[in-house]
């Protein structure tokens, strides 16, 4: 099914679990595929297809390595030449993809549109972080559910080195959506800046009468990426896996990422004997809780206070004189609050980031245990 025209005559297509962009002339492409990947001024097609056989199913494999499996799926259910044509690979289901259009139509006009899929609820990851495999050149890491594919659509002429500087406009784009929804990485305590599967196409017209050669955000093509970029990951992590704003309004979501789960709270509230709940009984208790304006607030905060000290950015000393006014709770008297939250860092380790850190996370599901109901 034809879902989307472009300026230039180019079509949008979904069958197949895949989004196949068409074109209707010559067109430059820079591609992160596996088949046919780079720069190329000879394709006719570049694709998203989601692979993803079903809840709790691996992939399997329809060719020998990644590339003929990319090129069984090209020829067998996209009927495409694989000579001609660049995909991308996810788990995430091209129903949930999110199309942003954005139109400069005064002098030198052109059209810049983000075709995106994403999920990293599974997957989410930190630049930098610890690498969880290394390629070998025979074997195929599965995909996890997730991946934000960008499909970048510019109807303007650019050179090779303009296309290339786009990647790094739509890159950081993308890191910046991630960041304004505070997604959790889940390798580390640290804020993701995608997955590490995340793949990229940009596609450019040399056939237009407009030639751009700045890419930068200072540019009016610049924003554009940076604008239809945010716009289409940040609505694509939200049909996926409902990352978005109202959804990461929970304490939940904003100390996860440092241990402070539902399955640590109860852990907690059972060592500490604070009361005869059942598990049912706890768990209906915080649902009625976690999204309390007051502490998601706190929690933000205490959240970026860590941050800032894991960063370098703010000393132990620093970080516990505010992060403990952030202990005291609404519905709680602040005397009694106050008598459970220590004064001052031990001196042990101060000196010690980590074993701060984890000080105050567990300052944090202390004073929470004390909260109304909890």
């Amino acid at each position: 099914m034809k879902i989307y025209d472009f300026s230039n005559g180019d079509e949008l297509h979904h069958y197949k679990k895949a989004l196949v962009l068409t074109f209707r002339g010559s067109r430059d492409v820079l591609s992160t595929g596996p088949d046919n990947g780079g720069f190329r001024k000879d394709l006719e097609a570049v694709f998203n297809v989601d692979i993803n056989p079903g809840a709790g199913m691996g992939c399997v494999m329809r060719g020998k390595t990644y590339e003929e499996h990319m090129n069984v799926i090209v020829i067998e259910d996209l009927g495409l030449d694989p000579s001609h044509c660049s995909g991308l690979c996810t788990a995430a289901s091209m129903d949930n993809v999110s199309i942003q259009t954005m139109k400069y139509e005064e002098c030198a006009p052109f059209s810049v549109t983000a075709i995106v899929t994403a999920g990293i609820e599974h997957n989410g990851g930190r630049v930098g972080e610890p690498a969880l495999w290394h390629e070998t050149g025979e074997e195929f890491c599965q995909v996890k559910p997730g991946t934000i594919n960008i499909l970048l659509h510019i109807d303007a002429n650019l050179d090779a080195g303009t296309l290339a500087r786009t990647v790094v406009t739509c890159t950081e784009a993308k890191v910046a959506a991630i960041q304004e929804l505070q997604a959790p990485s889940c390798s580390s305590r640290g804020i993701a800046t995608g997955s590490g599967t995340d793949g990229v196409i940009v596609i450019s017209n040399p056939e237009s009468a407009t030639k751009l050669t700045n890419a930068g955000k200072n540019s009016k093509l610049g924003e554009y990426i940076g604008k239809t970029v945010m716009r289409a990951v940040k609505e694509a992590l939200s049909l996926q896996s409902g990352l978005n704003p109202k959804g990461q309004h929970d304490i939940i979501c904003r100390m996860g990422r440092f241990g402070v789960t539902e399955d640590a709270l109860w852990e907690y509230y059972k060592e500490q004997g604070k009361g005869t709940l059942s598990r049912a009984e706890f768990m209906d208790r915080l649902d009625r809780k976690r999204k309390d304006s007051r502490l998601v607030t706190n929690a933000s905060l205490y959240a970026h206070l860590l941050d800032q000290l894991d960063w370098g950015l703010l000393d132990a000393g620093e970080v516990w004189q505010a992060a403990k006014e952030l202990l005291v709770f609404p519905d709680l008297e602040k005397q009694e609050t106050a008598e459970k939250v220590p004064e001052e860092l031990p001196e042990k380790i101060q000196v010690d980031k980590e074993a701060t850190i984890q000080w105050m996370i567990e300052q944090y599901v202390n004073a929470l245990s004390y909260f109304k109901e909890i």
